[in-house]
């Protein structure tokens, strides 16, 4: 296991050491070494969490593998009118609730195996409050700093978890600054793509999704994107199973969603840029998709046009509406990102970039606090 970075293509060497970003200032990727595997051999097929995927997951000593039983959670077939085979990926049902959960178990658990003693990140609140579960089970401090406007519930959820919390600005863009501020020498940066492991995590939503469709890839997966690291991580997945041999066919065409009120991916996508501008106007009040600097900009672009993948907007102005329509559909209380994810679905059902018959699946995101 060696790093490479995303922008320059530096190969970095494995260290014991803790490991952020590349010295260009952009993120590494975890790059493996396999030798030929079955899944059939090597999943763990009584484990019905996320480390089912052991074999292709960073090796971690058993005492450091920090889990709360996160990941392998369901997919479910959606009855519409639309012809298409759509699957909703619910990942309300990890235990804070939220997808995160996944990207911090190989996060903290590697910052355990590391020796990190105390971590911090920006939050727009559901990151925050799962660095802080997976940190108080390895008896690491975790130092969450999140936007002043954010609902009291995320704040509380948090502190459950005896992280302490930091209300600084208006945005996660700014509570990431006042936290480079106020860090502290011994407080490793764990936020969003500024280390590998996160990514590693979120993966095995992708491997996941193949394995719950019987060892296929789905025509689209529809993604609501702030950092991405979701989406960044699926597309990571959908690669190495085609490399290790473990499926056949095309990988699924990717499609980045965002709100109107903060959308620098898509306004990139829409202009064929290379990378994201910082997104300087209103916010959106679904809170994971409000980022308006995403550090992996490039990265995610890069996906979209490699898997023949798009971005869209949606209406701000919808998206109460729209999470209500999504949860009574599919009976689960979910965040506002799955109106955003939803509203783009039928989006792109209606321009025809999605066609009949096509297996869509839309990950849910996070549970409504």
């Amino acid at each position: 296991m060696d790093y490479i970075c995303t922008n320059c293509k530096s190969q970095v060497q494995l260290s014991d050491h803790p490991i952020n970003l590349c010295t260009c200032g952009k993120p590494l990727k975890v790059i493996f070494d396999w030798p030929p595997m079955n899944q059939q051999n090597v999943i763990e097929e009584t484990d019905f969490s996320l480390w089912r995927y052991g074999a292709v997951l960073p090796e971690i000593k058993e005492k450091n593998t920090m889990t709360l039983g996160e990941g392998f959670t369901s997919l479910v077939s959606i009855e519409n009118e639309w012809n298409v085979s759509l699957y909703i990926k619910d990942e309300t049902k990890n235990p804070t609730g939220s997808f995160k959960d996944r990207g911090m178990a190989l996060a903290i658990s590697m910052a355990k195996e590391q020796g990190v003693k105390a971590i911090c990140l920006p939050s727009a609140g559901n990151a925050g409050i799962a660095a802080a579960a997976y940190c108080e089970k390895a008896g690491i401090e975790c130092h969450v700093f999140l936007p002043e406007s954010i609902p009291s519930s995320f704040v509380k959820e948090t502190e459950k978890y005896h992280a302490s919390v930091y209300l600084k600005g208006g945005t996660i863009a700014e509570a990431g600054k006042e936290m480079l501020i106020n860090k502290q020498k011994h407080w490793f940066d764990i936020s969003t793509l500024k280390e590998p492991f996160r990514v590693e995590g979120k993966k095995t939503m992708g491997y996941e999704i193949v394995e719950q469709l019987g060892w296929k890839y789905p025509g689209v997966v529809i993604y609501p994107t702030g950092g991405g690291t979701g989406l960044i991580g699926m597309w990571k997945a959908f690669n190495e199973m085609k490399w290790l041999g473990w499926v056949e066919g095309n990988l699924p065409r990717m499609a980045s969603i965002q709100s109107s009120a903060c959308a620098p991916v898509v306004t990139a996508f829409e202009n064929e840029k290379m990378d994201t501008k910082f997104w300087d106007s209103d916010s959106t009040q679904a809170l994971g998709l409000n980022v308006p600097g995403p550090i992996g900009g490039a990265w995610m672009l890069n996906i979209l046009n490699e898997s023949g993948g798009t971005a869209v907007s949606v209406d701000e102005a919808d998206i109460e509406d729209a999470t209500s329509e999504i949860n009574a559909r599919t009976g689960i209380n979910a965040s506002l990102e799955a109106g955003v994810v939803w509203l783009g679905l039928k989006k792109l059902l209606q321009s025809g970039w999605i066609q009949e018959r096509s297996t869509v699946v839309v990950p849910i995101t996070g549970v409504e606090r």
